[in-house]
């Protein structure tokens, strides 16, 4: 599936694409994610997910297919695999930056996530996409060298696997209720046409 996105670039152009080309820095504002490795344009990392009751940690890597530095460009392809074998997640992301940042994702995931459906994960996404700009706009803001060189180191588990269900918040509230007002209306139904009966 295509998501697209765009925010407003939090900083000057240049520093925001440097840092977006730093997979140390930028990790820590991705929810659930952690690096395992960094070589070069290459980088190895986990993401947690919780899906309802479900736990899952994905395993993978990614690299930077192209980087343009005179259009700010860049496609990076990642992919990953839960550890369980419940399904695999692969996406290929061209982002490019100016006045604002413009985000293109090919998505392909399978196993329990891909339940949700394009239309949750569209959402699920743009809320996540809110919250890294919203990170990387107070990264970008420090003007400490070791107070973000303190943020930039591997191995770091996060305290939370991203919540799906909860990221989603109202857009699944909107899904459920439909769906629960229906069960409801066919058993009211079922109870009423039955005391008729007697």
């Amino acid at each position: 599936m295509k998501l697209t996105h765009s925010f407003k670039a939090p900083a000057p152009a240049e520093e925001v694409w440097e840092a977006l080309l730093d997979p140390e820095r930028v990790a820590p504002c991705l929810p659930g994610a952690s690096l395992t490795s960094v070589d070069g344009k290459t980088f190895n990392g986990e993401v947690q997910v919780k899906l309802g009751p479900v736990r899952l940690l994905y395993r993978g890597s990614g690299e930077f297919v192209e980087i343009d530095p005179v259009l700010r460009r860049a496609v990076l392809k990642a992919a990953g695999k839960d550890t369980r074998g419940n399904g695999t997640a692969a996406a290929v992301v061209t982002f490019q930056v100016g006045e604002t940042v413009e985000v293109e994702t090919e998505l392909s995931v399978t196993g329990r996530p891909a339940q949700l459906g394009r239309g949750l994960i569209a959402e699920v996404s743009g809320r996540l996409v809110d919250q890294f700009a919203e990170c990387l706009a107070g990264t970008l803001g420090s003007v400490d060298p070791d107070e973000v060189a303190q943020q930039q180191h591997l191995r770091v588990v996060p305290d939370e696997p991203i919540d799906l269900i909860d990221t989603a918040g109202v857009p699944v509230l909107k899904r459920v209720l439909p769906i629960a007002a229906a069960v409801l209306a066919v058993v009211l139904f079922v109870v009423l046409r039955r005391r008729r009966q007697r």
